[in-house]
């Protein structure tokens, strides 16, 4: 086939659905990781929470939107994707706004009225229940609103869009913080989702498939998870798997915090968190080329041990300089493990059972931002703020890293079965 002939099938492939469900996507994932590069210092700086419960309130944030994830997919089907992102972009707007407004005198009555650790506990998990519908909507949007031939296209296009607005939330964070406010950036996110949800309401139509197979009933839904709780060598391998995202997520939990402490307290460690994004946006084909010959399980064997060991660094030189070359390394393993994850899983998935699947795929993230969370939160408190030896913050880190690809490489000889 020409170029010219399938350039003019990508134009042709898509309709409007797909792109305004992709761009909506971009700031989506723009606002949360503006909000989630911010959040630590704001809570521990502008809402005088100790480190270790900053660190445990930042974990929750990221860990709840995962575990909702895996529910999302089957309330959407059922609402329709025009409603679903809709509803989705209003609850994420109202959350972000009460997030940055939490100190503000309109919100006093309700200050007073509770702990503020409850307060602003409830409040981090709004976004989760907005984000649970948008990424099934989106991924659906992208199969029925584009042709067979050109599918697979629009999923890199949306993992790229998505990993531009990953770049971009730290970035514009970063500028907001330095020169507004840290609270502006959650009013910055608040906005962003907001006209979204004007854009879907605008501009989307629900995309229909005449081939489409029958939604499933809840209690075939119901069916399904148990079948996946009961497969305990899949359970056993999330779980081992989890301990990557604990080691993972240091970046958004900790690192802003032991950066602007202990290394640099004028650094912008908000656009510091771009690091990951770019390096995924820049190297992605290039590893996946380098190993695309790897078997799967051994992709995400090496991944685990390259992200693990990434954090040594910090500890040969605590810089920023030093910190933008660990997330590059972290970002290298995470290109290296994460196509090959969602590739074992799905091939692990029974017939009819891969939508399933697929959504517990997501746990191991979820679980490790709350873990995350806590263990993080006990390092810098321990060995930052009691001991004053915040270099074992990250011998620890490495440690988990390391020990997760250690435990998969167990699991692959000893237990695993395709």
């Amino acid at each position: 086939m020409t170029f010219s002939k399938r350039l003019h099938e990508i134009r042709t492939g898509f309709e409007r659905p797909f792109w305004v469900a992709n761009i909506s996507e971009l700031f989506e994932r723009l606002s949360y990781y503006a909000a989630f590069a911010s959040l630590p210092r704001y809570l521990h700086e502008s809402l005088n929470f100790g480190v270790e419960r900053a660190a445990n309130l930042a974990g929750l944030f990221g860990g709840l939107v995962w575990f909702l994830a895996a529910f999302g997919g089957a309330l959407a089907d059922r609402m329709g994707f025009r409603r679903a992102l809709s509803l989705a972009y209003l609850i994420l707007a109202t959350s972000y706004f009460l997030l940055g407004s939490v100190s503000s005198p309109w919100l006093a009555p309700v200050r007073e009225a509770m702990p503020l650790v409850v307060l602003v506990t409830l409040i981090l998990m709004l976004p989760a229940l907005g984000i649970a519908l948008v990424k099934p909507s989106v991924v659906g949007t992208t199969a029925r609103a584009s042709n067979a031939n050109v599918r697979s296209i629009g999923y890199s296009i949306y993992y790229t869009l998505v990993n531009i607005g990953g770049a971009a939330g730290p970035f514009l964070a970063g500028w907001v913080h330095q020169h507004l406010s840290v609270e502006k950036v959650f009013d910055m996110a608040a906005l962003s989702v907001f006209v979204m949800f004007f854009a879907v309401l605008l501009l989307f139509k629900e995309p229909r498939r005449a081939d489409e197979a029958q939604t499933e009933s809840l209690g075939q839904v119901a069916r399904n998870f148990l079948t996946v709780v009961l497969n305990w060598r899949f359970m056993l391998f999330l779980v081992i798997f989890s301990g990557y995202y604990i080691a993972f997520w240091q970046q958004f939990i900790i690192l802003p915090l032991y950066i602007h402490e202990y290394v640099n307290p004028k650094s912008n460690t908000e656009m510091l968190l771009m690091s990951d994004a770019v390096t995924v946006i820049a190297l992605q084909m290039a590893v996946s080329l380098l190993t695309q010959k790897m078997p799967s399980f051994r992709g995400i064997t090496l991944g685990c041990l390259i992200s693990g060991l990434a954090w040594l660094l910090l500890i040969v030189h605590p810089s920023v300089i030093m910190a933008v070359a660990t997330l590059v390394v972290v970002a290298i393993g995470e290109i290296t493990q994460q196509p090959r994850y969602y590739e074992y899983i799905s091939r692990l998935a029974p017939s009819g059972q891969q939508g399933t699947y697929m959504g517990f795929a997501f746990v191991p993230i979820g679980i490790g931002s709350l873990v995350g969370g806590w263990l993080g939160g006990l390092l810098i408190h321990h060995f930052g703020e009691v001991l004053h030896q915040p270099a074992l913050i990250w011998w620890s880190v490495t440690g988990v890293g390391v020990a997760t690809a250690g435990l998969l490489w167990v699991y692959d000889r000893l237990i695993r079965r395709e």
